[in-house]
């Protein structure tokens, strides 16, 4: 299996979700763990997230940052779609994340956010934050939009199955070999 593993390395790897919809990433890292061949994968073309403005209460005139949940996005979806196609991107239905065909305006300052996590916690129970390059902004019924991309690549882990298909790795799957991934990483970085 270890004769597998570098012909893998910069090649490219679809990911298919249970709807049918395709990610193609590119394989930044192979690793073994238990005998398991492990993938570090990263999309191809740029991961796009949908936010939308929103009261925090209805009392609150301060509005906050809420992520799109999957389910809302096909009413908006022609809207955004148009409004990247101005910036020569292509928005498309990835599996897992929306992404954009096409090369992302060069990040600046102004463009650029913090926006913090809430659900996400880090291991000393301080807030996960993550940072964001807004693209554009539309509103669709009264409501206002922000469409941007992670400043930090997306990566996910994957799994090459017996039969040679590439399967996300599930959260509990990761959790009983992460210790294993993380050293291994740490390794190659050294």
């Amino acid at each position: 299996m270890e004769d597998d593993m570098p012909e893998l390395e910069g090649s490219t790897v679809v990911l298919t979700d249970e709807t049918g919809r395709q990610l193609p990433c590119f394989v930044e890292q192979t690793l073994e763990v238990e005998g398991q061949i492990f993938l570090l994968i990263m999309p191809v073309d740029a991961p796009i997230e949908l936010f939308v403005w929103q009261s925090e209460d209805d009392e609150d005139e301060d509005e906050v940052l809420i992520d799109v949940e999957e389910e809302d996005i096909d009413p908006l979806f022609p809207t955004a779609r148009a409004v990247l196609a101005e910036l020569d991107l292509l928005l498309q239905r990835s599996a897992y994340t929306l992404t954009a065909a096409g090369e992302p305006p060069e990040a600046e300052e102004d463009d650029c956010f913090t926006l913090e996590l809430s659900d996400d916690s880090d291991q000393d129970g301080e807030a996960t934050t993550e940072e964001f390059q807004m693209l554009a902004t539309f509103f669709h019924e009264d409501q206002q939009y922000t469409l941007c991309t992670p400043l930090e690549p997306l990566l996910f882990f994957a799994q090459q199955q017996p039969d040679g298909e590439v399967t996300l790795v599930s959260p509990e799957a990761f959790q009983s070999v992460r210790s294993q991934l993380e050293d291994q990483l740490f390794d190659v970085l050294e």
